[in-house]
């Protein structure tokens, strides 16, 4: 699939899932007020119920018709006016009563106006199971009516909850879809992803291999000519080329085995009480024979020497290898490494500052990835597989080391590597 394909469909699944979701906010906000309208209609029929069976058991239903009984203050706040003397008993009875008919069940409190104390009785708190409580409500007084009550609903979720609980039941069914659309979906953009450094790896790995193997061929075919005895010089330099290039295939060929060996977990580490001093020093040798290490200039700043550590001096001196070797390859100029040693908060801190063209702070966090290479290192200026970083990391979490990575004030990159476990 071509990638401006992949990036449409991802956008139309993105649009799609967003329109899903504003249907179902729209559909769900228009089922609550469907519910509020319903709780309101339904609250002033029981309330108007009420107040016709106190009329009627005061004989006083002759002046209903003229009542405009239901009062809505607010959402949740009733006034109802009855005209007539309100026995609380009877309204009690009659509330619990109509409200659960008309499907009203939640907590309701309610109060009936004295007028010879010009104010609201003592309130009572009614709850869905009919047990009574008092009332901490301050019902609110209306001048126009001489016997009246006040109910106040102060929970209506369970209501609504009761209302909407299938749009509820639908709307996560809905959202458990689109997190299982999600998670698919980004499984198929690593999987795409994946594919691409696969690629990517193959056509370097390709590339490496194939330009010794060709350099060897064309230098045993020059060899195994009889003509070749009589220049003893240009034997030896094909000798010498065959050499080099078997030297870079077993190079390459060593990388990928031993990332394969830390992918299987195979990486067992055998942790030795080691010198710094001399495992700096022999790494750093070793580097110097090597066509990068001819190339740099190493110095070193260590606040002491003779530190004992507690390491794998193998693994240990391969990790050197690999960020002294990077320190090299990405560098467009002589290049310069300093090795700077310092303690800090108990642990050392060993860090290696370079003159290369440096890392971008987005990228840093990346480059401890497989296969992952930096834009500007392509197959084209630097050779590589990204793996050698990879490897480096896989060796300092085995420590349980740590390292990060860092810009240069002085331009390059720094490459800091935190060690825990010293003597």
């Amino acid at each position: 699939m071509k990638s401006k394909t992949f990036k449409f469909i991802i956008f139309l699944a993105t649009i799609s899932i967003a329109g899903v979701f504003l249907i179902q906010f729209v559909f769900l906000r228009s089922s609550y007020n469907y519910s509020e309208k319903q709780f309101r209609e339904s609250t002033s029929v029981a309330l108007k119920e009420v107040a016709w069976q106190i009329l009627l058991a005061g004989g006083n239903t002759a002046n209903f018709d003229s009542l405009t009984p239901v009062e809505m203050v607010s959402g949740n706040y009733y006034l109802v006016n009855v005209n007539a003397v309100i026995d609380n008993d009877l309204l009690k009875t009659n509330l619990i009563e109509q409200l659960k008919k008309h499907e009203i069940r939640t907590d309701f409190e309610f109060a009936i106006f004295d007028q010879e104390l010009d104010r609201m009785d003592d309130g009572t708190l009614i709850n869905v199971n009919n047990e009574e409580q008092i009332s901490q409500f301050n019902f609110s007084v209306n001048e126009s009516y001489t016997y009246y009550f006040g109910i106040h609903f102060p929970d209506r979720s369970a209501f609504f909850h009761t209302q909407l609980s299938v749009f509820y039941f639908l709307t996560g069914l809905l959202v458990i879809i689109i997190m299982f659309f999600g998670y698919t979906l980004s499984v198929i953009i690593r999987q795409r992803q994946l594919s691409e450094v696969q690629k990517n790896f193959i056509n370097n790995l390709t590339h490496e291999l194939k330009t010794p193997i060709s350099s060897i061929a064309l230098s045993a075919n020059v060899i195994s000519s009889k003509d070749i005895l009589k220049s003893p010089k240009r034997l030896f330099e094909y000798a010498r080329i065959i050499k080099e290039q078997n030297q870079r295939l077993s190079k390459n060929v060593e990388k990928v085995l031993n990332l394969a060996s830390l992918e299987k977990n195979r990486i067992h580490l055998n942790l030795k009480e080691t010198n710094l001093d001399v495992i700096l020093a022999e790494t750093i040798e070793q580097f110097e024979q090597t066509d990068f290490g001819q190339k740099a200039n190493i110095e070193f700043d260590l606040y002491k020497h003779d530190v004992i550590i507690v390491a794998d001096s193998f693994y240990f001196s391969h990790l050197i290898l690999n960020i002294l070797e990077n320190a090299v390859k990405y560098c467009e100029q002589e290049p310069v490494i300093k090795i700077k040693l310092i303690e800090k908060r108990g642990r050392l801190e060993l860090s290696f500052f370079d003159n290369g063209i440096g890392i971008h702070k987005d990228q840093r966090k990346k480059i401890f990835k497989k296969f992952y290479r930096i834009p500007t290192g392509n197959v084209h200026n630097v050779k590589g597989f990204g793996l050698g970083l990879d490897y480096v990391y896989k060796i300092v979490v085995a420590h349980k080391w740590k390292i990060r990575v860092d810009e240069n004030p002085e331009g390059g990159s720094i490459f800091a590597l935190s060690i825990s476990n010293k003597r």
